[in-house]
């Protein structure tokens, strides 16, 4: 993580900043960019509401269906629902990753000029895909856009580390999320990779 945002944590939320420090050398990264728009979309798309593991193992699955393991628009569009059904994906998904290359193919979505829109206004456009909600859409912004001040109050496993982090008795609400978030701003995609990393320690090690 870098100095400047350890600093910024140390300075507006000495909590979380401590509870980095336990865990620093475990901790996963923060914001990714990636080259690959549209795989990167499709990935976010197969591994909703799934656990990382799963969503691993049917994104591999996935990949085989295409030359070079390497999914495209055209080659979606080609395949019949049972045949991208064998990949483990639920039909749910199976009509929004169709609907998704639809608008690529037709080019009312380009994804590319998505790199140079506001957060508000990928967003949008984003979740005029079939499919892609507030979650979906905001993991993208995080790991493939590379937008460094994200944060997913629908997120189950931000909900679990923040009560974990501030020991609530119950799951914070999302008002409480939002008014926490704040502290960590302009930085929040980091804080929540570090969140999502120390409830996965804590787990790992609970005996």
């Amino acid at each position: 993580m870098p100095k400047k945002v350890l600093t910024h944590f140390q300075k507006h939320d000495p909590t979380l900043y401590s509870a980095i420090a336990l865990f620093e050398g475990e901790l996963r990264g923060g914001p990714e960019v990636k080259a690959d728009l549209f795989s990167s979309l499709c990935r976010t798309i197969v591994g909703q509401q799934l656990s990382s593991k799963a969503a691993r193992s049917i994104w591999q699955k996935f990949r085989t269906l295409f030359p070079y393991q390497k999914p495209t628009a055209t080659h979606i569009l080609a395949l019949s629902d049972m045949k991208l059904r064998e990949s483990g994906i639920s039909f749910a998904k199976i009509r929004s990753i169709q609907d998704l290359s639809e608008r690529v193919s037709n080019r009312s979505l380009r994804l590319n000029t998505l790199r140079t829109l506001s957060i508000e206004d990928a967003k949008i456009a984003l979740q005029e895909v079939r499919g892609i909600g507030p979650w979906s859409s905001e993991m993208f912004l995080m790991f493939a856009l590379g937008h460094e001040d994200i944060f997913s109050v629908g997120d189950l496993g931000l909900r679990k580390g923040i009560q974990k982090i501030y020991g609530h008795h119950d799951l914070p609400s999302v008002e409480a999320m939002e008014e926490l978030a704040e502290n960590w701003s302009p930085y929040r995609t980091y804080a929540a990779c570090a969140i999502w990393s120390i409830l996965d320690n804590q787990e790992k090690n609970r005996p």
